[in-house]
């Protein structure tokens, strides 16, 4: 059993005339294995910061509070160590990495995270197996890291990162940003099949509704201005769908 504590995050992105602006302001939040948590909050709430943040991204700068997985303070820790942690990031926008193939970058990954490389023979299988099950085609193994993929194809391809990986901690930005029916589906299916085996939590954060009806959540938490202002069950997606952010807008 893992856990992922934030207590009083406050963080500042900073501009380009060196100015620190406040984006998060004081974000409490608990997350064990097993457990999937959603955000919920219009645009420019902070949610993309407090993923990034976690993950370790240099644009953000942690001004208070703490982030420690299973009591160690992530906060000290350089990003790949985050990583090797347990810390696993899905981006919104997937980044593209020239020059290294999918069945490199995923072997090497895996091995910085075990310690050792995995056995060719069995790594070849799972590897296969993991591709099968989220329809993509073999031949994506030997293209380079998201280099012409389609943005349901890079979806696809971190859902695989997630099932070889294993990580303790998944945050999932935007998954379902510009996804068909289809590829909601199949990418939803992926997540529950990792939520299933309950050694993995999750922070899912979402401006809509519809992932929530594939992928369904223990608790919802409503983000705005920098921090949680509503918690609840599934429940209360439901009530965002129907009513919208406005009255959390004005109280906060």
């Amino acid at each position: 059993m893992s856990t992922l504590e934030i207590r009083d995050l406050q963080v500042s992105v900073k501009l380009p005339d060196g100015e620190l602006k406040p984006i998060l302001a004081g974000v409490d939040l608990t997350i064990k294995s097993g457990e999937t948590h959603a955000i919920m909050g219009p645009n420019g709430s902070g949610k993309s910061t407090l993923a990034y943040s976690i993950a370790g991204h240099p644009k953000y700068e942690i001004t208070g509070g703490s982030v420690t997985l299973d009591g160690q303070d992530i906060l000290e820790l350089s990003v790949d160590e985050r990583a090797r942690a347990g810390l696993f990031l899905a981006m919104q926008y997937p980044v593209e990495v020239p020059g290294v193939s999918v069945a490199n970058f995923l072997r090497t990954a895996k091995t910085a995270i075990d310690g050792e490389a995995p056995k060719l023979r069995t790594w070849a299988g799972e590897l296969r197996g993991a591709m099968e099950k989220l329809q993509m085609d073999p031949a994506f193994a030997q293209r380079n890291v998201n280099e012409g993929f389609s943005g349901g194809e890079k979806k696809r391809h971190e859902i695989m990162q997630l099932e070889l990986l294993k990580p303790k901690m998944a945050i999932l930005d935007e998954t379902d940003s510009g996804l068909d029916i289809d590829a909601l589906q199949i990418v939803s299916e992926g997540v529950n099949r990792v939520r299933e085996t309950g050694e993995t939590g999750f922070l899912l954060i979402t401006h809509y509704t519809r992932i929530l009806r594939y992928i369904k959540p223990d608790f919802v938490h409503v983000f705005v201005g920098g921090r949680i202002v509503e918690e609840g069950g599934p429940e209360l997606g439901e009530q965002l769908e129907a009513e919208g952010y406005k009255k959390f807008l004005v109280k906060a």
